[in-house]
């Protein structure tokens, strides 16, 4: 057997090989990261990344949104993306970085409800489609009516991180308003959990916006606002003491311009007032007027722990911006008209580490898929559906941990229920905890889970009561159904016994079964409203008026 010489290598040699990575060096040789790991998902990331821009731009500019969508399929596997909206556009200078340049973005730093979070989205698609296709991207912007379109062709360069220029130009016409992008890429077109279904689920979630849709088929669909005014702007906040980790605590210390450690806490926190700064203060047993940046790392410690004991009020709420109950209630109207049942239900908003979130829930019944299969669970975070990894997200976590038996839906064990029915779980937060770059799929906090499964329960109630009342008249009617069927026979042996005419007979019995109904159903609608009247009818007239009906109602 022959020795194998092995090669040494010194560490000069070794540092020799090593070098800086890129983030758009990484993520080209990682791009299922992003959401492009198939051709189906990479065309729907291209649409979803472009329409969730336009909205939050519009949104912001307090511009009721106006978004049209295009695809055109250029080859077998190639497809034309266009994407324009109204918003309030982009200056000349920031163009080539918004687009060509990986994490850069204004959402990131602040603590504030927004679609885009990390600054990767759009600039990730241009990577993609340069990667796919090696074509530029065109981009055409505008300010005002009465400034000049900015026209780009982009790409990025990926060992620089920074964009690369291809044309640039300035017109006179080409767009009203706003920006308009035209993204080549390779892709995979189908109807189910693909663009379609995005462009439906972003229009329940965003009631206020118009989108124009049309597909690789030729097919044109227009979703149309069912509101003409657009949600409460969120307000940015600050971080709160409960969601502060060691290293960010020393990095804020470190760059903060307060002079005492008391009003660094007042000043860079939110929900802390000078007494609360005191008593975290008292806690960590460190003097309220020493100087932030004089904490060593012991001194952080102590503070960052009394930060955690000391009791704080719960972050403000106003800078969430949620659907709302009726909006959701009219926007799954407007989409889903033949349902037999629709219900919204939303909770207050509740905090995890520090972040405030809330949860709103919808359920819609009947007329809207098998009974056999088991329901749709559309999963939204900031008014964007989630397509994918719906086994990871935290909303069906919650749904399947609910007992729909005793809401009356069968559900097989560890499963979603089965039935005719739709669940919509949407979650508005200043930071959702994705679990992965793609933003596909909500993390299973707990304070999230326990939430979400609260929400459901509420909405899962309103249909027990739906489908309790639905029951009951389905018995009602087979019982008068019965009744009818022998009340020939009846009315021929009265008549037999009593000698009267067999048809006044069985006249009178028919219209007996009638006003039984109509004192069965009276007695129903009053079950609803009894428990109310009993709370008001020493002071109410109209409630007394109500009970005393009834009795004469039985009387006849």
């Amino acid at each position: 057997m022959t020795d194998v010489k092995t090669i040494k290598k010194t560490a000069e040699e070794f540092a020799k090989e090593q070098k800086e990575i890129s983030i758009s060096e990484f993520f080209e040789k990682n791009k299922h990261l992003l959401g492009f790991d198939n051709p189906t998902k990479a065309l729907l990331m291209t649409v979803k990344e472009a329409v969730d821009n336009g909205l939050d731009a519009c949104e912001e500019a307090g511009v009721l949104p106006d978004v049209n969508v295009k695809i055109k399929q250029t080859g077998e596997d190639r497809f034309r993306v266009i994407v324009q909206d109204n918003g309030p556009g982009i200056v000349k200078e920031q163009i080539p970085k918004i687009f060509g340049k990986l994490l850069y973005g204004s959402k990131f730093h602040r603590l504030r409800q927004s679609r885009g979070q990390q600054g990767i989205g759009i600039s990730a698609v241009v990577l993609y489609s340069q990667l796919t296709t090696g074509l530029p991207t065109k981009v055409w912007s505008r300010t005002d009516e009465k400034k000049k379109v900015h026209y780009y062709e982009l790409f990025i360069n990926t060992t620089k991180n920074e964009p690369e220029i291809v044309k640039e130009q300035t017109m006179d016409d080409g767009l009203e308003r706003g920006v308009k992008v035209e993204i080549d890429v390779v892709g995979r077109y189908r109807k189910t959990q693909s663009v379609d279904d995005y462009l439906k689920q972003t229009s329940v979630a965003n009631p206020f916006a118009r989108i124009t849709y049309n597909a690789p088929d030729g097919t044109k669909i227009i979703f149309p606002r069912s509101f003409d005014k657009l949600p409460k702007p969120p307000k940015e906040m600050k971080m709160h003491p409960y969601g502060v980790e060691f290293g960010i605590l020393q990095r804020v210390l470190g760059k903060t311009n307060s002079k005492t450690l008391q009003s660094f806490l007042v000043n860079e926190f939110s929900s802390v007032g000078a007494q609360t700064a005191k008593e975290i203060c008292k806690v960590a047993k460190l003097d309220p007027n020493a100087k932030p940046t004089s904490l060593d790392r012991a001194g952080i410690e102590k503070l960052l722990n009394a930060m955690q004991k000391v009791k704080i009020q719960r972050p403000p709420l106003d800078c969430l911006s949620p659907i709302g109950k009726e909006e959701l209630e009219k926007s799954l109207k407007k989409e889903y008209p033949q349902a037999e049942f629709i219900t919204v239900v939303e909770r207050e908003p509740e905090v995890y580490r520090g972040m405030p979130f809330q949860i709103e829930v919808g359920v819609v019944y009947g007329n809207v898929g098998s009974n056999e299969e088991p329901i749709d669970v559309l999963r939204i975070a900031n008014r964007v559906p989630l397509l994918y990894q719906a086994g990871a997200c935290s909303t069906i976590e919650s749904a399947k941990d609910v007992d729909w038996k005793r809401y009356g839906l069968q559900q097989p064990k560890n499963s979603l229920p089965i039935g005719s029915a739709i669940l919509v779980i949407h979650m508005s937060s200043v930071w959702v905890p994705f679990v992965s770059e793609s933003k596909e799929a909500i993390a299973p906090y707990p304070e999230i889970v326990k939430e979400m499964k609260l929400a459901v329960q509420d909405a899962a109630r309103e249909l027990s009561r739906y489908l309790s009342g639905k029951r009951r008249a389905g018995e009602q009617k087979r019982r008068i159904q019965i009744f009818e069927r022998y009340a020939k026979e009846v009315a021929a042996s009265l008549s037999v016994l009593t000698g009267e005419e067999e048809n006044i007979i069985e006249k009178k019995l028919l219209s007996i079964i009638e006003n039984r109904n109509k004192m069965k159903n009276f007695e129903e609608q009053e079950t609803v409203t009894i428990p109310v009247a009993e709370a008001n009818s020493k002071t109410n007239p109209k409630e007394r008026r109500k009970e005393k009906s009834l009795e004469e109602f039985r009387e006849e």
